[in-house]
């Protein structure tokens, strides 16, 4: 934990925040900046993350230097880069698109052309944590407390209860506990925390891989920069991470099965069944899959969020995964889990939320802005992963699959934050107007 000092408290109503990944602490730093009283309570032991590496383009650092300057510069300082930059240094490249059947064919060289030539940013999830977690003040943290329900009391505040028998008691909870998410369940009445989900038909393997070993399978020009291997049925990428010592690995294939396991990982999976997999594929990749063997592969099943109706009800919301959670592949999940983080942070902050009584009111603002986007990006993610496979509308024809993957991701990455949260608190205070 921080000795950071925390700015004086402006708000006179308190904050529960549920789970403390990567949304759960970008929206606590938002806040505790913001002078909003604030609890993270977390499950786990410890802070952590699930997974490998994480990108984030231009509009989540936008997002976080927004949130808070210091979570930008752990970003920052983190970072692994494609090493690869456009001509005259006016663009970096984000992810080279390779034919991966017969050969390794460019399809499409996709750039960033922000300011800070972002291309693919790349961070290990553990090791961003980490700085994340430094910045939390002593105090705000609380440990081994996994939700269990909620009620309103009637002093109108809300009681979370936890698995070991402990209460807390604040004003608004929001739920940031990730794709299962027992906010969810409790706030939409669902049965089963698994009830707003859709599996995708697509698993993953996953691994990191050392630079030198990536460097033998790929060749060293393709190591060092990220490539995304396109075939029938599945698709394989590797980007470095851990400022290039390291590559991540994930190579998907989808079969139109069924997930029948009860858990959304399988540890250690079999080598022999990923193998056969990736029969037919070019050398690059069969030589990628050959080294995952050696380093303990694990077996994604990759499911993301229904639409939900609303991201909130009352003094409660959603922030997240907990509310939209996203297929991987336009890198753009954690990245909205920021931007939520900026915006719910500002309207709770807002000169027009002044008592507990207008957290619903800015709650309202968050979902109108919030959930439009973010849900079109759930969507469109689903839709790419099945260009990538050769399974969308233009099926095998890679000129089209070239024009469509080098405009796909510009709307995501060039969203002008300050506008988003302009709009979002303008909202807010058109509907305190009206009252």
């Amino acid at each position: 934990m921080s000795q950071r000092q925390q700015p004086p408290q402006s708000k006179p109503f308190s904050i529960v925040v549920i789970g403390g990944g990567i949304g759960g602490l970008c929206l606590a730093l938002g806040l505790i900046r913001r002078g909003v009283p604030v609890q993270v309570y977390e499950q786990a032991s410890e802070f952590g993350e699930i997974g490998q590496g994480v990108a984030f383009g231009p509009n989540s650092s936008r997002a976080m230097k927004l949130v808070d300057p210091a979570i930008q510069e752990a970003f920052i300082r983190l970072a692994t880069h494609a090493a690869e930059e456009g001509s005259e240094g006016i663009g970096r490249t984000w992810i080279n698109f390779r034919y991966g059947g017969d050969n390794t064919d460019m399809i499409a060289k996709i750039q960033t052309f922000d300011s800070n030539l972002t291309g693919l940013s790349s961070v290990h999830r553990a090791r961003f944590m980490e700085e994340l977690v430094k910045l939390v003040p002593e105090g705000i943290a609380n440990f081994n407390k996994r939700f269990v329900s909620m009620k309103r009391l009637e002093s109108g505040e809300i009681e979370v209860s936890f698995a070991d028998g402990s209460t807390a008691t604040a004003d608004a909870v929001i739920g940031c506990d990730g794709i299962r998410s027992k906010v969810r369940q409790a706030l939409l009445n669902r049965k089963s925390a698994e009830d707003d989900l859709s599996f995708s038909g697509t698993v993953a393997y996953r691994a990191i891989i050392p630079m030198e070993k990536a460097k033998e399978a790929l060749g060293e020009g393709f190591a060092v920069n990220a490539q995304m291997f396109l075939a029938p049925g599945g698709h394989v990428l590797c980007y470095p991470i851990d400022h290039g010592k390291t590559v991540n690995v994930i190579a998907s294939v989808n079969k139109g099965e069924s997930w029948d396991h009860d858990g959304w990982v399988i540890k250690d999976a079999k080598y022999d069944d990923m193998k056969r997999d990736f029969v037919g594929w070019c050398d690059e990749v069969q030589s990628v899959i050959s080294m995952i063997k050696d380093h303990t592969p694990d077996k994604w099943a990759l499911f993301d969020t229904l639409p939900l109706p609303t991201f909130y009800k009352g003094n409660v919301a959603l922030l997240g995964d907990s509310a939209h959670a996203t297929l991987p592949h336009q890198g753009s999940g954690a990245g909205q889990a920021v931007e939520d983080a900026l915006i719910m942070a500002e309207v709770l902050a807002d000169v027009n939320t002044k008592t507990a009584a207008d957290i619903p009111l800015a709650f309202k603002a968050y979902d109108a802005i919030r959930r439009p986007r973010s849900q079109k990006v759930v969507k469109t993610s689903r839709q790419a992963g099945e260009m990538y496979n050769f399974q969308g509308p233009y099926g095998h024809d890679l000129s089209k699959l070239r024009d469509d993957a080098l405009s796909r991701f510009h709307w995501i990455w060039y969203e002008d934050m300050e506008v988003q949260t302009q709009r979002a608190t303008s909202m807010l205070g058109d509907v305190i107007a009206r009252l």
